[in-house]
């Protein structure tokens, strides 16, 4: 075991991609890390697939905790991460966005009086509805560094009075890393791209319901591809194996494919916070069919809009979307270094 290392605790498709960059720069630096898989997210195309194309190694630890009520995974998120903890007794902790493994992991670390590092840290919604903003508030006061993705999460941190430390946003690092990588897919006409999941729309059959026709709607004039999050086809198989003339239901995709559809796709209809900025960092229009985003840079640079699940009002976001003239693409995301400027921090501070 080493004298002094990083546990690094991710569980959900969206931390695999943090994770990559991350741990790529670790080891550029020689900084000595092991890695949780919580098994938050376990099905192949949520899980296996990308640690597999984005070149991760296999998890030193897997808990294989899987699906469950909030209270029941984190307890036993809690409860697996501890034992980790005990028996490596790291001199940090890095958790990553806003998932139940990022509360459980900086929450058992706190307790066991272990540093906490937030990468993504001081990112809001403001809206107390959503697990994943609970989760975002808890685990930044509980943490020891907080490491902002950009200047208005910052901000948004020292208005709650926590120092945030500006690293730049480590999936736009994953951006430019991964986007180097010629990956093909198999739509070559004009297309829209959806991706819906959050549990405020799927828990919600009146908002899915209307999300969904008015994406009928839509591909009355374009096709649209919707790869479907395992959670969405489980709750909703009837629609969704027999979809409106026009929409394809596809199995979630590999991140690298993921970014070739971003890129080419004539709009992006989403609910998804990572989707709405690999959409703006790709110079794609973005429609966000939610009350609020955490995001509100990309709104600010008339890249994305957020909707109400109004059939027409998300026909007429997309159509106008689709036929803007451009955004501001000034990038509030860093330099594209983020992971090595937090890599570095950890370095000469907490190794």
């Amino acid at each position: 075991m080493y004298p002094s290392m990083v546990i690094h605790i991710v569980g959900a498709r969206p931390q695999f991609i943090k994770l990559a960059p991350v741990t790529q720069a670790f080891e550029e630096l020689h900084v000595p890390y092991r890695v949780v898989h919580t098994g938050q997210h376990y099905d192949y195309c949520m899980s296996d697939m990308h640690f597999q194309t984005l070149g991760l190694k296999e998890p030193d630890y897997h808990l294989g905790i899987g699906s469950g009520s909030h209270a029941r995974q984190t307890a036993m998120m809690l409860e697996g991460i501890e034992e980790v903890l005990v028996a490596e007794n790291p001199s940090l902790v890095l958790v990553y966005g806003d998932t139940n493994s990022t509360l459980a992991g900086a929450l058992c670390a706190a307790k066991l009086q272990i540093p906490v590092g937030h990468v993504e840290a001081g990112v809001r919604s403001f809206d107390r509805s959503m697990p994943e903003e609970i989760n975002r508030v808890l685990t930044d006061h509980v943490s020891h560094y907080h490491f902002c993705p950009t200047k208005n999460a910052q901000d948004l941190l020292k208005a709650e009075g926590i120092t945030g430390i500006l690293s730049g946003d480590v999936m736009y690092d994953a951006l430019i890393r991964f986007s180097r990588t010629p990956t093909a897919h198999p739509y070559t006409q004009p297309f829209i791209l959806t991706t819906i999941h959050r549990a405020e729309n799927t828990n919600n059959a009146e908002r899915f319901m209307a999300i969904l026709k008015g994406l009928e709607l839509l591909s009355r004039d374009i096709p649209v591809i919707f790869p479907v999050h395992p959670r969405t086809l489980n709750m909703y198989p009837d629609l969704l194996r027999n979809p409106a003339h026009g929409i394809t239901i596809v199995e979630p995709v590999s991140y690298l494919q993921m970014l070739a559809m971003i890129r080419d796709a004539r709009c992006i209809i989403t609910d998804s916070g990572g989707v709405q900025k690999e959409a703006f960092l790709l110079k794609s229009p973005c429609v966000t069919v939610r009350d609020t985003t955490e995001w509100p840079e990309t709104v600010q640079a008339g890249a994305n809009r957020i909707i109400a699940t109004d059939p027409d009002i998300l026909y007429h976001a997309a159509t106008e979307m689709m036929h803007a003239v451009g955004f501001d693409s000034t990038n509030p995301f860093g330099d594209g270094r983020a992971s090595y400027h937090i890599a570095r921090f950890v370095k000469e501070h907490c190794i």
